[in-house]
């Protein structure tokens, strides 16, 4: 294994690394249209800030292109897509949704910005592919998102054989990614594990069944991250799934801080960085005093530093040269 490698494997077995490993992740809205560029972008992140682990950011609500959804992107680096066609517009078009071959259209596209990047990567620096939820895909769909709870609580005979569908799609995409040479996933709940959305008992039925299923396709990756999502989030609940890591908004007061997660977990974390610290209404002393205050919450172990979500493209070059500063 790798420098890089070796540093993780040591987060992730609760040993002392040789310092705590850091990362950041982004979107290059006006890049990740295409494959090529969507792997350029990610490679090119890398080699500038040379980060311990890659988060690859696929191009945004990729997850939900082959379905039929539409989106407009304004082809500058700040502005991400804007929906102009949802494919459900009523609870009888949930029919609609079949799985997918994880070869074809923008998922087979994805496959290949993978190769691309294990290929630059030379597997010196191990990187995951973010995957989100079923129930998560499934929201994107609609317009706004509070509809799908709507559909949930109303026609729930209706979304299930959705959700069934996604699943068994992203579940292939899964292997195929780690067919590809992907180390892991990072699984992300996007808003839906949040007790703004759902409760506990409506996630037990239509989140974690889904979830556990797509796990299961990656159960043997070396690095899998859960991304628990937006405030209220239900990080508690879902702590047990078999996941390696965990990375939450941390700085959020309504969910745990990393040292009050110690208390229910002991997964690795990632995190302890504000993405809102990371814009130009922050500074690189602020940033690197949150990274050095996640050091002190977890006794620098089973820590890795990086943001609570992924950060704005226009987070300035400065902050993110002093998170890493912070913790070497």
């Amino acid at each position: 294994m790798s420098e890089k490698w070796d540093r993780v494997q040591a987060v992730l077995t609760g040993e002392t690394a040789d310092r705590v490993p850091v990362t950041m992740w982004r979107h290059f809205y006006d890049q990740e249209t295409t494959a090529e560029g969507l792997a350029d972008s990610m490679l090119w992140f890398q080699r500038e800030y040379d980060w311990d682990f890659m988060k690859v950011n696929p191009r945004a609500q990729y997850h939900v292109e082959d379905w039929g959804a539409g989106f407009h992107y304004a082809g500058d680096p700040y502005s991400g897509p804007t929906m102009v066609k949802a494919p459900i517009k009523s609870p009888q078009d949930w029919a609609k949704i079949q799985s997918l071959d994880p070869h074809k259209g923008v998922l087979g596209e994805h496959l290949r910005a993978l190769r691309r990047i294990r290929q630059g990567l030379k597997g010196q620096v191990p990187f995951v592919m973010t995957v989100f939820n079923p129930v998560s895909i499934a929201g994107r769909m609609v317009e706004p998102e509070t509809v799908l709870a709507q559909h949930l609580r109303e026609h729930p005979e209706k979304v299930t054989p959705a959700l069934e569908a996604i699943t068994e799609t992203f579940r292939a995409f899964v292997t195929e990614c780690l067919n590809v040479g992907v180390d892991g996933i990072f699984f992300a709940t996007t808003a839906w594990a949040s007790h703004d959305l759902l409760t506990e008992q409506e996630y037990a039925q239509f989140g974690r069944p889904y979830d556990l299923q797509v796990l299961e396709a990656a159960r043997g990756a070396r690095f899998c991250i859960l991304h628990v999502c937006r405030s209220n989030n239900m990080l508690r609940l879902l702590s047990n799934y078999p996941v390696h890591a965990l990375n939450w908004d941390d700085r959020d007061p309504t969910n745990p801080t990393l040292k009050e997660a110690r208390g229910f977990t002991s997964k690795a974390f990632i995190g302890g960085v504000d993405r809102q610290v990371l814009t130009r209404s922050g500074s690189p002393e602020a940033a690197a005093q949150q990274s050095r205050d996640a050091l002190a919450q977890t006794g620098s172990l089973g820590i890795m530093v990086g943001p609570t979500c992924s950060i704005s493209p226009r987070s300035p070059e400065a902050s993110l040269r002093a998170v890493k500063e912070a913790v070497s």
